[in-house]
This record gives structure tokens, C-alpha cells and sequence, in this order.
């Protein structure tokens, strides 16, 4: 068991001995450091001003990826390189590609938000081997905002320096940079405290599992997005932290012939490509799930055991008849992930229990699946409504099975029960159980008014996507198609 937490900074080991759990990736660089140059601006991972790259090693080569040092504990960055904006200097002291270009297409006026901007195109740069696209920045910016200048000139740098040939010291370091990383993953639990008051990082299930049944009152840390602002929003003094991104092959992707089965500290980041091959939307979904820079930390499972009645997987899971593993000490049980939540702030999951999997079944022949994200923002927005549907429908166009999944709409995720029931064994096309759906909908929510949404608001949102939902579910076999009572309409497969 190591008492310390390492990484590399500046191509030097940083080896911290006397780490308190909650102390963020952000106040260690600016107070510690002096490194200045990484803001503090919303405190809350949205407005990507302290933004800075961590380089990690995947499939034996190293990967750069934007966080929001903001929320970021600094115990997560264990075994990493922690890149600032104050590090891209190149070795005969002029700017690097990305700042030049930021200097030449005048991306800058206060500059305050300058430096996450850099970080972010940084990470842009070093993922991709030639030219991008505009909506290529505009998807790695989006978790940044800028103020004054204009996101224009800041694209337009973007893509000037992605045309020209990529060279810096970190693409030429970079082996050396992956035998050092390799070597820092010594498989050595971290602990540092006592106790009392700890930060802990296992680096296998068994140790996660016995360290947490032994400490049932301890946080369990994935990406820190959702716990990040519990400390710095909600000013949690959090004594026992256990952070599970060391815990190896708790981020595992098995794609088999039935199900899609991932491990529950899997990045968006990581299981965006597969989850989009489930179905498109699925895809859409993640991509507009947070920002970069929170895609790169946080986790499937940590959406799904963070419980919240608006968080974006869980309805699109319940849809699917995801299920869920969980372990305490050595014993594992499964259930279905909508059987997880009981009501607002309390899931079916033990004191000292941790989710393990996720296993998604792939969508069988007959299905149809659509999930549908509705926010104030397109981009990096918390939802006011999020629907997921999937029909089951047979050769003969009955609906065999309805599952109608939303989040927004309750103190949990919660299912349709009344909508679903009025469309079991009916026509997909007929236009009077569309109705009897639409009428039992009304009973089925009691939303609330809150600051993202009205009541009523929810609920005309929820109709709406219920009947967007059927529309394409029909013509998903043809482009083009009638349904009786209604107005012809033209739709597409993929929504």
C-alpha cells in the first residue's frame, strides 16, 4: 500500500505525501504551484476556464484528455501527467501551435477564459492527425465560454493550427512520456490518512469492495463531476474519500452477441463509440451529455448510483432492460436498473455496496428504440425532460411490448406505466391508442415547477415526445407513411 499520491509535472515526479481528500486538482496548482495561468471562474466544471489536460496511457500509448481542474480531486490524477497552459512553451521558448494560432486570428480580448480555451484546443490537437472540422471544435469547446471575443475567431484558430504539421514536445516525448506513466502503475493501493480521514484509491475490485464494506460511510469518487460541487458548491466536508478510476478493469468493455456489458467506471468518453452502435440516438445522447472535459472523467455508473431524477442514462437504460451488478465485500447481486430507485435521493443500493456493471441488451429484431434530450441549452445543459422509448412490435404491426422511460418527470426515473399499458396489444399505427397513451400519460406524472421547467411545461414536453416517439417508431420500415386521424407525415429511421 502506497501513503502517497504521484504524478508528473513538467516532466517531474510530484510525490505528495500529506493529501486531504477533498483538496481540488485546481487549488493544488495555483496555491501550491503558483500556477496561475489555470482560472477559477464558476467553480462547477461549466465554464471550462479551468480546464487543464491530463495525459494517460491507453491501449500503450498516450492519451491527452481535457478535466475541469475545478471539480477534480487531486488524489484522481494519480499516475498521471498533469499538462497547464503555463507547460505548452516550446523548447526555444516560442508559443505552442495552438497559442500562436489563438494570437494570429485575434481569439483573445481579456484573456481570462484564453487559457482553458488553449487547453481544450490543445487536447483537440493532440487527438486528431490532420485537418477538423467546424462542428469538430465546436463539440470540443462547448464546454468553454467565452465573455467577450466571440467564439469565431476562436474556431477559426482551432482549425488553423489542426492544417498545419503537428509537432510539439509532447507528440515527440511521447514514448518516453508512456514508459514513465507505465511504470507509475505500480498496482499499489493508495492510502493516504488514517482511519479517520483518508483518500484511498484501490487498485482491484476485492480491495474496493472490502475497503468500502469496512467503511460504509465513506464517498465513493468516480469522475467527481456530481461530487466535485457537493464540496465546492454544497460545502461537504467529505472525511473519507474512495476513488475507484485506479481499480483495474472496472472500466472493461464487452461487446458480446446479446448485451453490451460495462464496467461501472467507464468514461462517456470510452463507451461513446459502442453505445452509439446500440443505436443512433444513444450516440447523440452522450455526445450532448456535459461537456469534453466532463465526458473525459465522468462515468456510467456514476450517473446511475448518483440518483438524480434528471440525470440523462438512466431513463435511456430503463428503456433498454438494462441491468446493473453490485457487490458488497464478496457477495454480488443483479436487478434491473429501474428497480434501483425507490424514490428522490434513495436507491436499493446497501451501505458499503458498489455498482460493478452495467449490461445493456442490444436491441432484437422488431424493436424500435428513441431517447430525446430536451434542455434551455443544446450544448453542455442539464435536461428539463428526458425521454426514452422502445417498442416491440410483431410482423403483424401489434405492439407486443411499450416501455416508455422518463427522467424529469418525477423524483426518480420512472416509466409510463398507464401510457405503456393503453398501447400493449394495439395497432403501433392506430391513432385511438395513441390517444388512450396520451390521456394516461396525464395520470401517469405529477411534475414538478421548479428553475429548469413548469409543470405543465413537463408535462406537454412529455406528450410531445411520446408522440414524436410513435411517429418514427411507425416509419421506421418507410420513409413515408400514413397513420389513421392524423396528417401525413414524412420521418426517418433515425430520428
Amino acid at each position: 500500500m502506497r501513503p502517497t499520491v504521484r504524478f508528473i509535472r513538467r516532466s517531474r515526479l510530484v510525490e505528495l505525501v500529506d493529501v486531504p481528500p477533498t483538496l481540488m486538482l485546481l487549488d493544488y496548482l495555483r496555491e501550491n504551484e503558483g500556477a496561475t495561468g489555470t482560472k477559477e471562474g464558476c467553480r462547477e466544471g461549466d465554464c471550462g476556464a479551468c480546464t487543464v489536460a491530463l495525459g494517460r496511457v491507453r491501449d500503450g500509448k498516450i492519451v491527452y484528455e481535457p478535466i475541469n481542474s475545478c471539480i477534480a480531486l487531486l488524489g484522481q490524477v494519480d499516475g498521471s501527467e498533469v499538462v497547464t497552459v503555463e507547460d505548452l512553451v516550446q523548447s526555444d521558448g516560442t508559443l505552442h501551435p495552438v497559442q500562436q494560432a489563438l494570437v494570429e486570428q485575434h481569439g483573445s480580448q481579456c484573456g481570462f477564459c484564453t487559457p482553458g480555451f488553449v487547453m481544450a484546443i490543445f487536447a483537440l490537437w493532440q487527438a486528431t492527425g490532420g485537418p477538423v472540422t467546424r462542428d469538430q471544435v465546436n463539440d470540443w469547446i462547448a464546454g468553454n465560454l467565452c465573455r467577450c471575443t466571440g467564439y469565431r475567431p476562436i474556431v477559426d484558430a482551432a482549425i488553423s493550427a489542426s492544417a498545419k504539421p503537428r509537432q510539439d514536445r509532447f507528440r515527440k516525448g511521447a514514448g518516453d512520456m508512456a514508459g514513465v506513466l507505465t511504470f507509475l502503475a505500480d498496482g499499489e493501493d493508495v492510502f493516504v490518512g488514517d482511519e479517520n480521514a483518508f483518500f484511498a484509491a484501490p487498485t482491484s475490485l476485492d480491495s474496493l469492495a472490502d475497503l468500502y464494506a469496512a467503511n460504509p460511510d465513506a464517498t465513493l469518487v468516480a469522475g467527481a463531476t456530481d461530487v466535485g460541487l457537493w464540496i465546492t458548491k454544497q460545502m461537504r466536508d467529505l472525511v473519507k474519500v474512495i476513488y475507484v478510476g485506479k481499480v483495474k478493469d472496472f472500466d472493461r468493455i464487452d461487446d458480446t452477441a446479446d448485451e453490451l456489458i460495462v464496467g461501472a467506471g467507464t468514461t462517456y468518453t470510452a463507451v461513446e463509440p459502442h453505445i452509439g452502435r446500440i443505436d443512433p440516438d444513444l450516440g447523440e445522447l452522450i455526445r450532448r451529455l456535459g461537456s469534453k472535459q466532463v465526458r473525459a472523467a465522468g462515468t456510467v455508473g456514476g450517473n446511475i448510483a448518483n440518483g438524480s431524477p434528471i440525470g440523462d442514462m438512466p431513463p435511456a437504460l430503463i428503456a433498454l432492460g438494462a441491468r446493473i451488478e453490485l457487490r458488497k465485500g464478496r457477495q454480488v447481486r443483479s436487478m434491473p436498473v429501474e428497480e434501483f430507485y425507490i424514490e428522490y435521493g434513495k436507491q436499493r443500493r446497501e451501505p458499503g455496496e458498489v455498482i460493478t456493471r452495467i449490461a445493456i441488451p442490444h436491441l432484437k429484431p422488431g424493436h424500435v428504440f428513441r431517447c430525446y434530450k430536451v434542455s434551455k441549452r443544446f450544448d453542455q445543459d442539464i435536461s428539463s425532460v428526458m425521454g426514452a422509448f422502445r417498442f416491440a412490435v410483431n410482423e403483424e404491426g401489434i405492439v407486443m411490448e411499450a416501455v416508455c422511460a422518463y427522467g424529469g418527470m418525477a423524483g426518480i426515473p420512472k416509466r409510463a406505466d398507464g401510457a405503456e399499458a393503453a398501447l400493449l396489444g394495439q395497432p403501433l399505427r392506430d391513432s385511438k391508442a395513441w390517444a388512450r397513451a396520451f390521456a394516461a400519460l396525464r395520470d401517469d406524472f405529477k411534475p414538478l415547477d421548479d428553475h429548469r421547467a413548469s409543470a405543465r411545461y413537463r408535462a406537454d414536453t412529455a406528450h410531445s415526445l411520446l408522440g414524436k416517439a410513435l411517429i418514427e417508431a411507425a416509419g421506421t420500415a418507410s420513409r413515408r407513411i400514413r397513420v389513421t386521424g392524423f396528417r401525413e407525415v414524412e420521418t426517418s429511421a433515425a430520428g
